[in-house]
């Protein structure tokens, strides 16, 4: 029996199936002498299921088995499997070629505004010593995000729908709102990232900005998904726009390398001295996005490869390939924007060491790099951070407000709900509190969400460590289980500690820049 040019042993294979369409006799263990073919399942009018119609029967039974009920719709229906997968012996690359966007998709969300702000505060406070926490947290990232996409491919749910057919309704709910609170988190950020940008650029006030900010991406959003390759080549476009400034930024300061890879290695002086652990904490938090874990588990399934054992195989191997490389784009921005501040701020001509926000960094950086074009790029940077953050955040917040609730709502109209509660505070902060009012809002952005991660970080373990749910195939190994409990409780441990010692200071992270 085949399934798309795969036999069962290619395809679900009999350990990943339930007993009612497993080959008789396998309960006891002894096998018919006909096992080569699976015992047929009766159909309504008495005949047997065709191969076809039992193969059908296979999948659907591998896909409920473990959950509280049946997944109603793929995920992003509307795009869901549009992208063509090379045919059947196709060289590695072009299947690889075939996921390259994923990736990019994914990096957006650990190079947003937020992440400018840690990376310049630690840069600017401590040379090159926190960089091993970038470094670390990219690590940390990458093993989450391997996690997500197995997830996608293996259930064939994203892991809102996950949570929604594994939990009772009212921890989905709770859920729900967790992580919807995450994604207005991430838009505060955007929102106030794109503002400082466009008043860095075009001395607009901050508030003024704010409300500018409300359309900012509906000119896209507002026609729908038509081609996910077209989005995935906007917002890698853009993300590649913001690593090569930073690789100009780079030669332009010219910092000691030698110090730099120094500061890849673990100091201990990070845990022994508080003010610094605080803001270590800050970069961990920003760095592992929550949202980007429900992204990945559902734009992995754009792709139109074999729904086999050996074909989710093949997708999950290429998949992590992808969006490894492109998060080591992501490492090498954060990393970027912490030496450019270390080199300018800390280890300059005129040491600056209390650089407040982006703003006052902006500001400082043509004396720094000796160059107008530097400063003006890093604003042209910053806005592009911005505006892929939002095309993305965006989409996350589609497929978590369908994968809770099962409500569908068009991207423009859940962009307009979206940013509008992140635009409120914002313009209110900015107007009262100016650059620095907008500065802090940003840094409780970050501490919010860093709070939020472990309500999308224990789902994704607990999902993946399940053998009901994910079969014996693809279940975690017991080092993988080790390593993701320990991510997961290092996670909710630190975020703890994050949040008292925000309610100790009595603000959240002046000193951290979360």
């Amino acid at each position: 029996m085949t399934m798309g040019g795969a036999s069962l042993g290619q395809g679900w294979g009999q350990g990943d199936l339930p007993s009612s369409v497993r080959p008789a006799g396998e309960e006891s263990g002894e096998m018919d002498p006909s096992s080569t073919e699976m015992v047929a399942l009766e159909a309504g009018g008495g005949g047997k299921l065709s191969a076809d119609e039992l193969e059908m029967a296979e999948r659907e039974a591998f896909l409920t088995r473990g959950w509280r009920q049946a997944n109603f719709a793929p995920s992003l229906v509307e795009v869901h499997s549009s992208v063509k997968w090379p045919e059947a012996g196709s060289p590695w690359y072009k299947k690889v070629l075939a996921l390259v966007g994923l990736g990019f998709m994914i990096s957006v969300a650990y190079m947003d505004p937020g992440n400018w702000a840690t990376d310049l505060e630690g840069g600017a406070k401590y040379g090159y010593t926190l960089l091993t926490v970038i470094l670390l947290s990219n690590l940390c990232a990458i093993f989450l995000q391997s996690l997500s996409l197995k997830l996608g491919v293996v259930a064939e749910r994203d892991l809102a729908q996950a949570c929604r057919d594994a939990y009772p309704k009212h921890v989905v709910y709770f859920l729900w709102v967790i992580i919807e609170i995450a994604i207005a988190a991430t838009d505060l950020a955007e929102v106030i990232g794109s503002a400082t940008a466009l008043y860095l650029l075009f001395k607009i006030p901050i508030w003024a900005g704010v409300l500018i900010t409300a359309v900012d991406t509906l000119f896209i959003l507002i026609f729908g998904i038509k081609s996910f390759r077209f989005l995935e080549f906007i917002v890698g476009g853009m993300a590649f726009l913001i690593a090569g400034i930073f690789a100009y930024e780079l030669a332009v300061v010219k910092p000691e390398w030698s110090k730099v890879a120094k500061g890849l290695v673990p100091d201990p002086i990070i845990l022994q001295d508080a003010s610094m652990l605080y803001t270590a904490i800050g970069i961990l938090g920003a760095t592992v996005m929550p949202h980007s874990l429900f992204l990945h588990s559902s734009i992995i399934q754009t792709r139109a490869y074999p729904r086999t054992k050996e074909g989710k195989k093949m997708a999950i191997k290429y998949g992590r390939w992808d969006s490894s490389v492109s998060l080591m784009l992501a490492f090498f921005v954060n990393s970027s924007i912490l030496i450019l501040a270390a080199a300018a701020f800390y280890y300059g001509p005129n040491p600056n060491r209390d650089v407040a926000n982006i703003t006052d960094a902006y500001e400082l950086l043509a004396p720094a790099l000796g160059s107008q074009a530097a400063k003006i790029l890093f604003g042209v940077g910053l806005l592009a951070s911005g505006q892929n953050s939002t095309i993305i955040g965006t989409l996350a917040g589609q497929i978590v407000m369908e994968g809770f609730l099962k409500i569908r709502v068009k991207p423009w109209i859940r962009r307009s709900i979206t940013r509008g509660i992140a635009v409120i505070p914002a313009t209110i902060v900015a107007a009262v509190g100016g650059n620095s009012g907008a500065g802090r809002l940003l840094v409780m952005s970050q501490v919010l969400l860093s709070l939020t991660l472990s309500f999308a970080v224990i789902p994704l373990v607990h999902f993946t460590s399940s053998t009901a749910k994910m079969g014996p195939s693809f279940v975690n190994g017991w080092i993988v289980k080790v390593v993701a409990c320990l991510v997961a409780t290092i996670i909710a441990g630190l975020n703890i500690f994050l949040l008292f010692q925000s309610i100790k200071q009595n603000e959240f992270g002046s000193s951290s820049g979360v």
